[in-house]
């Protein structure tokens, strides 16, 4: 993605939440597509606050064969809308415990300042059942190459079999289910 494109979106979001008092926009899209690199840069250009769906993941009692064999099921969606999507759309302040992975706990509590405009960065944030409490959807997508190389960097070669044989896979399913690109107001190829 290109500074002009990066400044693009941040000029439409600032334009669209101007005639509105909150403001929520989505980043979803491909693992490794630059998601969250994207959404920390506006959240700077545009001072908002930011949530990542990665402190949403399923507790280790929600991890059911069933919920994996949803389109998007990997995701708390429950939580990330009862402890900050509807709040937010309320205008009152969100509160929520990040979920950790690594220690399978939760962590110290995160209130997001009041602000006219709200991230919510990550996998499965585009879900239909959350889809509706969002302003803005903005899908960001990479070449399959760029995606290995990535994920190399960022997870280690010993890890890139995990993300092609299981996350990969599962993100798929999703965005083929919801046709969560074509459903989005933006695209963002990186």
């Amino acid at each position: 993605m290109t500074e002009n494109t990066v400044f693009a979106l941040a000029e439409r979001i600032r334009t669209a939440a101007e005639k509105k008092k909150i403001f929520i926009v989505a980043v979803d899209g491909r693992c490794a597509s630059g998601k969250t690199t994207l959404a920390k840069v506006l959240s700077e250009m545009l001072d908002c606050s930011l949530v990542h769906t990665d402190d949403f993941y399923l507790q280790p009692f929600q991890r059911t064969p069933e919920r994996y064999a949803e389109p998007g099921g990997n995701l708390d969606r429950e939580r990330l809308l009862s402890e900050v999507l509807l709040p937010l759309k309320k205008g009152e302040r969100a509160e929520y415990c990040p979920f950790i992975c690594k220690r399978m706990s939760f962590g110290n509590k995160v209130t997001l300042p009041l602000k006219g405009i709200y991230i919510i960065e990550g996998s499965y944030s585009c879900h239909p059942e959350l889809r509706c409490y969002y302003d803005m959807a903005v899908f960001v997508t990479t070449d399959r190459k760029t995606q290995k190389e990535r994920i190399c960097m960022r997870n280690g070669e010993d890890r890139l079999d995990d993300f092609l044989n299981k996350w990969i896979p599962l993100e798929e399913k999703y965005f083929e289910a919801f046709d969560v690109e074509g459903k989005s107001d933006a695209v963002i190829r990186s």
